[in-house]
């Protein structure tokens, strides 16, 4: 029988006034942890903290319990207050009635979600926690190395 697999998974996201962003994740099982990143522009800082929660999930190789860890509040109440439900129920509209931003993301996360239990948690930014400092920093390495848009 194959073991439980439970991952603790740390996000963040960057994004600069020029559209240059960085996402980064630490996923952590049991002992081992594996930092992995990535840029691109033109971006804003919600799309980095989405796609880093994205390319996390993807990452895992099979179903899991997942317990994902962000400083993102727009990323953690999508799922946790009901505003995705509330928005595929309006047609991928807010309660403005303006479509929905980043709706790409928001779909593939949905996937990605569908596969794993992920139960979120979030953390204060920039508070000395050791997972969101090395995660903020990388998404910032990674934003600092695009050349400008």
């Amino acid at each position: 029988m194959e073991k439980p697999c439970r991952v603790e998974v740390f996000t963040d996201g960057s994004a600069d006034d020029q559209g240059r962003g960085g996402w980064a994740a630490l996923l952590r099982y049991g002992k081992a942890e594996k930092l992995i990143s990535g840029a691109e522009k033109p971006t804003t800082n919600n799309r980095m903290e989405l796609t880093a929660a994205v390319m996390a999930l993807r990452a895992l190789k099979r179903p899991c319990e997942v317990h994902l860890y962000t400083d993102s509040q727009y990323l953690k109440k999508a799922f946790t207050e009901g505003w995705l439900e509330k928005w595929q129920k309006n047609g991928w509209k807010t309660a403005a009635r303006a479509p929905v931003k980043n709706r790409d993301l928001w779909e593939a996360l949905l996937a990605e979600t569908r596969r794993h239990r992920v139960v979120w948690h979030w953390q204060k930014g920039h508070a000395g926690h050791r997972e969101n400092e090395i995660v903020d920093r990388e998404a910032n390495r990674r934003r600092r190395a695009l050349k400008d848009p």
